[in-house]
């Protein structure tokens, strides 16, 4: 999995790395067995024994019954689950959304303990959303006793550059441009931080814990309030050369007028986006707030054209980086990933028509597993990899 860029890669000899890729199996799944690893690497049994053997010993996994054999199934040993153990400090992920906080504790493993979310506008009170970041850790730390944590990973959804860890774009994050958010964060938190675009951090956790577990390469798309993607090549998330692959949101759509943030007319996320969804659905249904409104909670047909059109437009885009890229699936995640078939449907719809034929063949296109969790999954689960086991 990938790792942190400002931390060294370490050097395996080739039985400690094939120790390491079967813990890491171990770490992702709930269960499986040591038949599921034999199958999944192709490794000998009596590799995987020995390097089972190691980790148990190392008291890194744990192996307990999987399943107790009925009567007549014969008398073979009865099969067993091997699960990792959280040996390392506890961490903590933090999800800046444009328009919300959303923290939470987590073990060693990166399974969470408890989390707490609030609304507030990011994009515009950058030392404010620390400031409540920083809060909120702090009251769920003394809520369990957590004295010290061992690393934290926050998401930011705008362009940061990884060679010098400022925030990029004045017309995405206005009040964070310039700023170093890692730095701001360990002088409040106290600990280690490491910052991430929240598409690559949504789609670490679909790697780690959801639909992303299924495909090497796939193509994660952020879709709420911004949109953006991150590419995972080979099981690792793609950063690019500065660490701002992915910001697709600006697109420029031919024919669209609408405003966009940026200042330009046409981009992607100004025509479809969670706050651009919900208008036209309460254009169309006078009785509802668009302020209020949630995607999930409406269900006709005029909503559902609104959601299959949305992702029509979003599919045409995707379509053009699916030729490029030749992804096994597209994982739409974020509000308007949440809001049902319908706008999956669309981008299903839009990159078969407009995607070269022998790439939309075998392309899957799938609603992200953690819904809008992905990213504070993905925050932690890249916190507890970096921790010293």
């Amino acid at each position: 999995m990938a790792m942190p860029p400002q931390q060294p890669p370490q050097q395996f000899s080739p039985r400690e790395r094939t120790r390491e890729d079967l813990y890491r199996l171990i770490r992702t799944s709930e269960e499986i067995t040591r038949s599921d690893l034999i199958e999944v690497t192709g490794l000998s049994r009596s590799t995987v024994n020995h390097a089972i053997s190691r980790l148990l010993a190392d008291g890194l996994i744990t192996e307990t019954e999987h399943e107790t054999k009925g009567p007549g199934s014969g008398s073979g040993r009865p099969a067993t689950k091997l699960s990792a153990v959280a040996v390392g400090a506890h961490v903590a992920g933090i999800d800046f959304g444009h328009n919300h906080i959303y923290v939470a504790l987590a073990d060693g493993l990166g399974r969470a303990l408890d989390e707490e979310r609030i609304e507030l506008d990011v994009d515009l009170q950058a030392s404010d959303a620390m400031d409540v970041a920083a809060d909120l850790l702090a009251r769920l730390r003394r809520t369990h006793g957590i004295d010290r944590l061992g690393a934290v990973v926050a998401g930011i959804p705008g362009p940061l550059d990884t060679a010098t860890g400022l925030v990029q774009s004045p017309t995405i994050l206005s009040s964070w441009v310039g700023l170093a958010p890692a730095d701001q964060l360990r002088e409040r938190l106290g600990t280690v931080v490491h910052i991430e675009n929240d598409a690559v951090l949504g789609a670490y956790g679909e790697l780690t814990r959801g639909v992303g577990r299924h495909y090497a390469n796939f193509l994660y798309v952020k879709a709420s309030h911004g949109i953006g993607a991150s590419l995972v090549i080979g099981g690792a998330p793609y950063r690019g050369a500065t660490g701002i692959a992915g910001e697709i949101g600006h697109t420029h759509l031919p024919g669209q007028t609408e405003m966009c943030r940026c200042g330009n007319r046409g981009c992607l996320e100004a025509v479809v986006s969670v706050d651009s969804v919900r208008e036209r659905i309460a254009h169309t249904h006078p009785a509802l707030d668009p302020a209020t409104l949630r995607l999930t909670t409406v269900h006709d047909a005029i909503t559902e054209r609104i959601l299959n059109e949305a992702g029509r437009t979003l599919g045409g885009v995707l379509a053009d980086l699916c030729n490029l890229l030749n992804p096994e699936a597209v994982v739409v995640g974020g509000e308007l990933g949440d809001a049902g078939p319908s706008l999956i449907e669309g981008v299903q719809a839009s990159i078969a028509r407009h995607a070269q034929p022998a790439t939309a063949a075998v392309l899957e296109v799938v609603p992200a597993a953690l819904s809008t969790s992905a990213e504070l999954v993905g925050a932690l689960q890249l916190a507890a990899s970096v921790v010293p086991r």
